[in-house]
Order: structure tokens, then sequence, then C-alpha cells
């Protein structure tokens, strides 16, 4: 039996790896499978979510301030993955001078109450806490620099059984809900 050199290269291009992908409905499943595991395998560096202990912390962020203000607040969830409750008991800002867990509430008369947290925030076990405008929050004080829109800064929260984490706020605009935060 004689083959001639067309039908031995149509022979061959047959086996080859890649006469599979002719079809362009395949080489568009092979490139949606690729770029999702590429964005599967790149989703910690783009994560803003930090961990100590037990403790996720959840997309840290703070509003961008006005010229001259000496304060700033900060919101977060906390979420406690263990089987005991834990406690944060005290925060950092890299551009304040006072960092303070804060409540704020309507006392009885409607009249809208800021105070800290002495004894500091309990997390409850297999719970969560949002620290949210209107609610807990991060008070940072005596600023060093106003916060600025699209900029970042960072801190540490410490809790009583978990320990220190260092996290990064991000900063949204000034006077808005972090809307795609916001829980």
């Amino acid at each position: 039996m004689q083959y001639s050199y067309r039908a031995l290269a149509r022979t061959l291009s047959h086996c080859h790896p890649l006469s599979r992908l002719r079809s362009f409905e395949e080489r568009l499943g092979i490139v949606t499978f690729t770029l999702t595991l590429l964005l599967a395998m790149t989703h910690p560096l783009w994560a803003h979510e930090f961990k100590v202990g037990d403790i996720e912390i959840v997309h840290p962020w703070s509003r961008a301030t006005p010229e001259g203000a000496k304060v700033a607040a900060g919101y977060l969830v906390l979420k406690n993955h263990g089987e005991t409750a834990d406690r944060l008991v005290a925060a950092t800002g890299e551009l304040a001078g006072v960092t303070q867990v804060h409540e704020m509430a309507v006392d009885a008369n409607g009249v809208m109450t800021m105070k800290q947290l002495a004894d500091g925030l309990e997390i409850p076990a297999a719970g969560e806490v949002a620290l949210k405008p209107g609610s807990f929050h991060i008070m940072f004080m005596d600023l060093k620099k106003p916060v600025r829109q699209g900029q970042s800064f960072r801190g540490t929260l410490t809790f009583e059984k978990a320990g220190t984490v260092e996290v990064e706020y991000s900063v949204d605009a000034m006077g808005g809900e972090h809307d795609e935060h916001a829980d």
C-alpha cells in the first residue's frame, strides 16, 4: 500500500493536539476556562479581607474628610468563625493620634450620642458584628492629615483572644454610604 504525501499530511493533521480546537465554541470554552482559573487564583491579591485566629475582618473602609477635619471613622464587618466569643479591645490608625472603638446610639430623648466602648466590642461565637455608619465604628481622632478618596491607610485591630492584625482601610467619597459593602 502506497501513501501519498497529501494523504499522510491529512492523517497526521487529525492526530495533532491542536486539531481539536477547530470550532469557535471549543476555543471560546478554553479561553473562558483559563480566565476563570486565573481569576480564582488571583482572588487573594485583590480581596479586601483579613484574618487573625477565628476572626475574619471584611472590607475595612472609611470616608474622605474635608480639609482641616480632626476626626474620621472606620467601618468593617467582624465575623467570628470560632466556638467562643471574642472581643475587639483596641484599634490603631496610622493617620490618627488617637483611635478608639465607639458606639453611636439614640438615647431615650431621641438625642444621638457617641461613646467609647471601654470594654471593647464583643463578637459572638459563630456570629458577626457590622461596624457601620450610625452604629459601632472605629473612631480616628487627632488626624495628622486629611483622609482622601481613592487612597488607603493602615491600622491594626486587637482582639482579646485572636490577637492583633494589620488591616488596610480603603477610602470612599465624603458623606456617601459605602453601597457595595454596606450590609
